[in-house]
C-alpha cells in the first residue's frame, strides 16, 4: 500500500516537471507561457523554437508520462495502481506543483502513459494523432480525436478496465482543455502545424 502511494505521489511530482520551460530556459528561448499561444507543450515551443527544442519538450513530456506507470508495475504490479500513476503524472502536466499550477494540455504526457500501459493501445492512439495530424494539419485536431478513440482502443486492444477508466479521465481533461481549440477550429482560426504566432 505504501508503496503504491508512493509510486502514485511520484508520479504527480514528475509530471509536475514542465519539459517545455525547462527545455526553453536551458535553451535560451522564451518562456512558453508568454507567447505564442502561451501554452508550455511541444506545439507551442515548435512555433517559437524550433524543431529540436520541440522534440526535446515532446520527449520529456512523453516519458513523464511514461516512467510513473512503469515504476508502478515494476515495484506494485497490479495494473491500477500502474492506471493511477499514469493518471497522477498527466495531473502533474495539467496542474504543476511546482509551477502555479498551470501547466499544459496533456497530449504527449497522455501518448506516454499509454504506450506505458499497453504498447498496442498507445500505439493506436499515437498513430491516430498522426493520421489526422499528417491530413489536416491541426496539432489541436489531431490531439481531439485521438483522445476521442483512446478510451475505444483501451478497450479493444487491453480489455483492462484500469487501463480504459485512466484512458477515459485523461481523454476527458484533455478534451476539457481543448475547449478553446475546439471554438477556433469551428471558427476557422486555429493556427496549423508549424504556424509561428507573435
Amino acid at each position: 500500500m505504501l508503496t503504491a502511494a508512493l509510486v502514485i505521489l511520484a508520479g504527480y511530482l514528475l509530471g509536475s516537471v514542465a519539459t517545455a520551460i525547462v527545455v526553453a530556459r536551458l535553451l535560451g528561448l522564451p518562456d512558453p507561457r508568454t507567447v505564442g499561444s502561451r501554452n508550455p507543450g511541444a506545439t507551442n515551443v515548435l512555433r517559437t523554437g524550433g524543431r529540436a527544442a520541440a522534440a526535446l519538450t515532446l520527449a520529456g513530456d512523453m516519458l513523464k508520462g511514461a516512467v510513473p506507470p512503469l515504476a508502478a508495475l515494476a515495484l506494485d504490479g497490479r495494473p491500477a495502481v500502474a492506471a493511477l500513476a499514469a493518471c497522477a503524472a498527466f495531473l502533474g502536466h495539467l496542474y504543476p506543483v511546482f509551477f502555479g499550477f498551470r501547466g499544459g494540455k496533456g497530449v504527449a504526457t497522455t501518448l506516454g502513459a499509454l504506450l506505458a500501459l499497453s504498447w498496442a493501445v498507445g500505439l493506436a492512439t499515437v498513430g491516430t494523432w498522426l493520421a489526422v495530424a499528417a491530413a489536416f494539419r491541426y496539432s489541436s485536431l489531431a490531439a481531439i480525436v485521438a483522445a476521442a478513440l483512446a478510451p475505444g482502443w483501451a478497450l479493444w486492444l487491453s480489455g483492462e478496465p484500469a487501463y480504459v477508466a485512466a484512458a477515459a479521465f485523461m481523454a476527458a481533461l484533455l478534451l476539457w482543455r481543448h475547449r478553446g481549440n475546439m471554438a477556433r477550429l469551428l471558427a476557422g482560426t486555429e493556427d496549423r502545424i508549424g504556424a509561428r504566432r507573435g
